[in-house]
């Protein structure tokens, strides 16, 4: 194959999109061999776990709350635990996360943290040319070879001596990869992600005393957690590795899955290691999936922090489950990115600082920074609290908690829906998703690292505020036309005040706002606006 192939056929996989040399060893015969036999067994199963959240979505729109389900209270009664945690993921206590462009990955694996999650997913946007690169510089990073030179000013970049554990987070299986084709049908992202890495990668990891581990992200019920754990097996049987090689933490970042976190663990008790509190998705999620009962409406986004009832329920739950069952409970992000002052920097600090203590004492092993500069300040909370003689915090059971019940988890949020929370929101919204479909899906904006999840909240808190005629603190209602007129006049903020009109007319702003529109406006709230951007993507 190569840079010039549009269409090349192995097997019954057809690869549509130039493929160059250096990507072309990535799609070597195992791994694509791989590929094939995963996606013939395992893709027609994503049809039904996909409509099986259509079903239940549609019950939860008529009126039903969610719940424990009560056919699999034997799981959560029983006396069981994970298989074990590697050695190599034992400690976690602070996790880097970002996309898998090559200078990103040198730096965050160089950065003062434990972990690195190479991204495929939200803060990545899924170009073909991204997605094979991506796992180039992955097995590049595995291999120690990884190195870029800065064509603006040749500095060059090279991995340290001792860099941080690896972790592939791959696709939702929401996400389809429409350069790849199996009869004539679009394969799932996930599989591509997962067949790619760990076809590549995991010799030369488990020669290094790691191993092939992975995020996956946006479950929904233990019916797809059991469908990874049996990607993960046949995977392993396929190469002759040990029942549980693989590794996965899985966000719990929806509000059906905090309902089936312990049939989650034990769905896939041989291949999982923890669960993470995915707050951003989270916090969309409680939108998506109350977004027919009025009393549920959320507040201003800079409102709805992690001390708030149903967050704060969220996060001790996952921390009691997982410690009950020996895995660890990760804590969630600091999107904060350094400020360029000194005094802006320190407000910076003393919100991540205040942010990671809260997690540290509820008993979280660890959590996420978005940016290098970040790590320091959360390493030094999470040794606080862990400690130099400890890994984590999996001691902390949390016993004597009174139950955490549906009400708390579901209970409505408080907090003020202000004009210019609408349109901060607008603003977000739009230049986010003009990165995104521009091949960028990790952007700074006003001081946070700005992804898909913090994006779907701008968006979906407005369709929920237009769908229940929610009143605004300055007595404004929310309104189809007047959120298409606060759009048109901050679309004009961002070109006149922001970026500047040279960038604005140079970017891809007129696609990004009239697909911000038809999402906000649409009766029906679209699933993911990744979806809906994917269309416009090379």
């Amino acid at each position: 194959m190569t840079a010039n192939t549009q269409s090349n056929e192995t097997g019954s996989l057809v690869f549509h999109g130039e493929i160059n040399q250096e990507q072309q060893q990535i799609l070597n015969p195992a791994a694509v061999a791989l590929l094939t036999e995963l996606v013939e067994k395992f893709a027609p199963q994503v049809d039904e776990l996909l409509n099986q959240r259509v079903k239940k979505q549609a019950r939860m729109d008529a009126g039903e709350l969610p719940d424990f389900l009560p056919e699999t209270a034997h799981i959560r009664a029983g006396d069981w635990k994970i298989q074990g945690i590697p050695a190599k993921l034992q400690d976690r206590r602070v996790e880097i996360t970002g996309p898998v462009d090559r200078k990103m990955v040198i730096n965050a694996l160089n950065a003062r943290v434990k972990v690195f999650m190479a991204d495929f997913e939200d803060s990545f946007s899924p170009t073909w040319a991204g997605v094979l690169d991506g796992q180039v510089n992955l097995r590049d990073a595995v291999n120690g070879t990884i190195e870029y030179t800065n064509p603006a000013n040749g500095k060059h970049y090279t991995l340290d001596e001792d860099p941080a554990t690896l972790i592939c987070r791959v696709r939702g299986i929401h996400l389809p990869e429409k350069h790849i084709t199996f009869n004539g049908k679009i394969v799932p992202g996930c599989l591509v992600d997962f067949a790619l890495f760990f076809s590549n990668n995991y010799e030369a990891l488990l020669a290094k005393g790691a191993g092939p581990y992975f995020y996956i992200p946006k479950l929904q019920s233990h019916h797809e957690s059991k469908w990874w754990s049996e990607v993960f097996s046949y995977a392993e049987d396929k190469v002759n590795l040990a029942r549980g090689t693989i590794k996965a933490t899985l966000l719990i970042e929806t509000i059906p899955a905090v309902f089936e976190m312990e049939e989650i663990l034990y769905s896939m008790k041989e291949h999982i290691v923890a669960l993470n509190c995915g707050r951003w998705d989270y916090i969309f999620s409680y939108i998506k999936t109350l977004r027919k009962h009025p009393d549920r409406v959320l507040p201003d986004r800079h409102s709805v922090t992690m001390d708030k009832s149903f967050l704060s329920a969220y996060s001790r739950l996952l921390i009691k489950t997982c410690h009950k069952r020996g895995a660890l409970a990760m804590g969630g992000m600091a999107a904060f990115i350094p400020a360029k002052t000194a005094e802006a920097n320190d407000k910076v600090l003393t919100k991540v600082t205040a942010d990671k203590t809260l997690e540290a004492k509820n008993g979280h092993d660890g959590t996420w920074v978005a940016h290098p500069g970040l790590a320091d300040t959360a390493m030094g909370v999470m040794n606080e609290y862990i400690g130099a003689g400890n890994a984590n915090q999996i001691n902390v059971l949390r016993e004597d908690d009174a139950p955490v019940t549906a009400a708390e988890l579901l209970e409505p949020c408080s907090g003020e829906r202000t004009e210019t929370g609408m349109r901060l929101n607008i603003r977000i919204g739009v230049r986010y998703l003009e990165a995104w479909i521009s091949g960028n899906g990790c952007v700074p904006i006003y001081g946070l690292m700005e992804d898909a999840a913090t994006a779907e909240i701008s968006r979906a808190s407005i369709w929920q505020w237009i769908q229940h005629g929610k009143t605004l603190s300055n007595g404004k209602i929310v309104t189809k036309a007047l959120f298409c007129q606060l759009l048109q006049e901050e679309l004009v903020v961002i070109r006149d005040e922001e970026i500047g009109i040279e960038a604005y007319e140079q970017g891809r702003f007129a696609e990004a706002s009239k697909l911000f529109e038809e999402l906000t406006v649409s009766e029906h709230l679209a699933e993911f606006l990744t979806l809906s951007g994917y269309d416009l993507l090379d």
